[in-house]
């Protein structure tokens, strides 16, 4: 089996997770990476073993020899890096929110459609193995016709004021925060899970710090310190620290969530529930292994990850036997295989979310600042 080769463009908390996937895959090797800077690029070099380093990306997207791109920088370079790599004939894999804008979003499918590029945005949330149970349950009609969708996207490492990450700069990240960062893993999922489309939405945010404490150095996402006065600048907060949205999906199902950065006690709690016409589900990532099903008539279950007792090709979603969890770091994995078993192979299925979903979840982002600002439900299609 031939090596392919890649480069990790991006040093911060999401390079160092692509990093650890990339290299469980066995036939994948990072050759490179890019960062903002040489002394952060060469920190990354030094931190993840990785010989070839530089703060300049068009180095590696030169290199003839480099056959995929792992965009994981901020927003606001993910079409221009993205872009450049498929021009050169590069395949790339970008984190989410796709891109700055619905626009910016269709310019990058345009390109990987022209260049014939194996293209994925990183929604990994979807391959948790209970969850891809759960598609499978619903794709049967265990669930019947699926009537209520809700839940939360939740965590605690922006509550303080003194809390900061480039996320809160507008320029970075663009003008909308936690309804992009965590609110698009949100409706990708239940649409994935559910296989309905959001038709209808109406959204409520609300920015609770309008003033933060920036740090006059970088500091890497979930990090958190104690500032003194000399260590910080005052600095105005345009985008929401909150965020909730009511949504019709398909014809008939009605649901609601919510998303926060400053909810007190959340690390990571990424809650979803769904409910049909003759059973109920709900999961949350703080407890990845465990799936409760609702029933009217019997007792409820508790289930438990067992990839022998998942339903029929979710089993394919589990590495480990039933005992031994799979969590976060493994979700990656799992699109990171699909979409190099993609290049390796261009017949191979297309089993991981493409630049199409990402043009999907920049218009639904749209929509719902547009709600916000109209105070208005507005339609999707």
């Amino acid at each position: 089996m031939r090596k392919i080769k890649a480069a990790v463009i991006g040093a911060g908390f999401m390079g160092k997770v692509h990093t650890e996937g990339i290299r469980r895959l066995g036939n994948v090797e990072v050759v490179a990476a890019a960062a903002v800077s040489k002394e952060e690029a060469q920190r990354f070099g030094e931190l993840m073993s990785i010989e070839r380093v530089t703060d300049d990306y068009r180095e590696l997207i030169a290199d003839p020899e480099i056959e995929a791109v792992h965009v994981c920088t901020p927003n606001a370079l993910h079409a221009p890096v993205s872009i450049a790599a498929m021009e050169a004939g590069k395949h790339v894999l970008c984190e989410k929110p796709l891109a700055m804008s619905a626009a910016e979003a269709e310019q990058m499918l345009d390109v990987a459609r022209r260049t014939g590029v194996v293209h994925c945005v990183n929604h990994n949330l979807r391959y948790y193995p209970v969850l891809q149970h759960v598609r499978q349950m619903i794709a049967r009609g265990d669930l019947g016709e699926i009537l209520i969708v809700q839940g939360t996207y939740v965590q605690d490492w922006l509550l303080y004021d003194t809390d900061y990450n480039w996320r809160l700069d507008v320029k970075d990240s663009g003008p909308m925060r936690v309804v992009a960062d965590i609110g698009s893993h949100w409706m990708d999922l239940i649409q994935h899970l559910t296989g309905l489309r959001i038709t209808a939405l109406c959204a409520d945010m609300e920015t609770f710090h309008k003033k933060r404490k920036r740090p006059k150095v970088a500091i890497e996402t979930f990090a958190g310190k104690t500032l003194r006065p000399e260590e910080y600048d005052e600095v105005e907060i345009p985008t929401e620290d909150y965020g909730a949205v009511l949504l019709h999906l398909g014809e008939r199902a009605r649901g609601a969530y919510t998303v926060s950065q400053m909810a007190v006690g959340n690390k990571n709690r990424f809650h979803i529930e769904i409910y049909g016409t003759k059973a109920g589900v709900m999961w949350n990532q703080e407890m990845p292994d465990q799936l409760w099903i609702g029933h009217r008539n019997d007792p409820n279950q508790l289930i438990v990850k067992d990839p022998s007792l998942l339903a029929g090709p979710a089993a394919g979603f589990a590495d480990l036997p039933g005992g031994h969890s799979e969590g976060y770091d493994d979700t990656h994995k799992q699109v990171y295989k699909r979409f190099y078993r993609r290049i390796a192979d261009p017949s191979a299925p297309i089993d991981f979310p493409t630049f199409e979903d990402g043009v999907w979840g920049m218009q639904l982002l749209e929509k719902i600042m547009e709600s916000h600002r109209s105070r208005a439900w507005v339609t999707t299609a």
